[in-house]
């Protein structure tokens, strides 16, 4: 885990925030001794779940092509 003082991650804030985006976390420590980790919120979301894309096309001519293919390809 990349360790930064409190000043090097004040004036280097966007970088601080990209290492820990890439690395998990990081650590900022102050001259008292204390720590703090910073570390991206996970979304909660799949990357997969994406928009879905309007094409026109009903869910019967869909199967139907499926079968189409099947048919002809199986």
């Amino acid at each position: 885990m990349r360790v930064y003082t409190y000043s090097e991650a004040r004036q280097n804030f966007a970088s601080v925030l990209e290492v820990a985006q890439r690395d998990g976390a990081i650590r900022i420590r102050r001259k008292d001794g204390r720590s703090f980790v910073l570390q991206p919120e996970s979304t909660g979301t799949s990357p997969l779940d994406v928009e879905g894309v309007e094409l026109g096309v009903s869910g019967a001519e869909i199967v139907e092509m499926i079968r189409e293919g099947r048919e002809r390809y199986g």
